[in-house]
């Protein structure tokens, strides 16, 4: 399996893209806004900025890394007479709640929250959102999670499902797609399901600094950062930042200047 891991990514993220745009045709949860084609474009276009940048950056990714750190016995699990089965389980519940902390990380130092923005600044909530970080905080975030690896000396088979689990979560909960209410109050008390994480894109600060978790949701009820419901009601609710919801600014050359500006202009 790990021989295979850039072929296994790449379907996983290319199959779970294709059915939750499919998703957002047939069953949309809110109406689509006016330019929504060239801005997921420039979404699309920033996720492969992003790869491309991670393959120059570094000479190797949390996989291959885990792998290393794995046969230099580095690392808490290394410590642990653990069966596999169980290492692997316990080191994705323990990368899962890494990202929810560098999440509340990212949005609590001002400079990471000048990198992070450029996701909340999407004036739409779609699966491309999903997608759309900055190269530059994708370098931190990488580095944070080596770091992470390090520590725990998570199995490489770990941080492979992870990675495959998590981006297929983020496209789920940021997708603009309808589940069956009943359906949606099961899910969130395991899942972060799209309506859970479109209040944390809220434009009111304080919903906006809630709902921090991309996989589970149990972290927001532990750590005291669940809303349960945009005060607006999510059909009218506005999403993004006030200052960047002109058109203009959702092109990818403002996009990857938007960290260095303190507007849309």
């Amino acid at each position: 399996m790990l021989a295979n891991e850039p072929i296994i990514r790449l379907a996983a993220f290319a199959g779970v893209l294709a059915v939750m745009l499919l998703w957002e045709q047939l069953a949309p949860r809110r109406a689509p806004t006016a330019g929504n084609a060239v801005r997921r474009l420039n979404n699309l276009a920033l996720v492969g900025i992003d790869t491309l940048v991670l393959r120059l950056a570094f000479p190797v990714l949390a996989v291959g890394f885990a792998a290393h750190m794995e046969q230099r016995g580095i690392g808490l699990f290394a410590l642990l007479p653990l069966p596999h089965w169980l290492t692997v389980l316990l080191a994705i519940i323990l990368l899962d709640l890494a990202i929810y902390w560098q999440h509340r990380l990212f949005h609590t130092v001002p400079w990471l929250w000048r990198l992070h923005r450029v996701h909340h600044a999407d004036p739409a909530f779609d699966t491309t959102t999903a997608l759309r970080f900055h190269p530059l905080e994708i370098m931190v975030s990488m580095l944070i999670k080596l770091a992470v690896v390090a520590a725990l000396g998570a199995p490489p088979l770990a941080v492979l499902l992870f990675e495959v689990i998590l981006n297929a979560t983020a496209m789920f909960n940021h997708g603009n797609v309808s589940l069956p209410p009943a359906l949606e109050q099961r899910l969130r008390w395991l899942l972060v399901t799209p309506d859970l994480h479109r209040v944390h894109h809220s434009i009111h600060g304080d919903e906006m600094n809630r709902n921090f978790g991309f996989n589970l949701s149990l972290w927001d009820r532990l750590f005291a950062s669940l809303a349960a419901q945009p005060r607006d009601g999510h059909s009218n609710m506005a999403i993004g930042l006030p200052d960047f919801r002109a058109p203009r600014a959702q092109w990818l050359d403002r996009l990857l200047l938007q960290p260095f500006k303190s507007s849309g202009n």
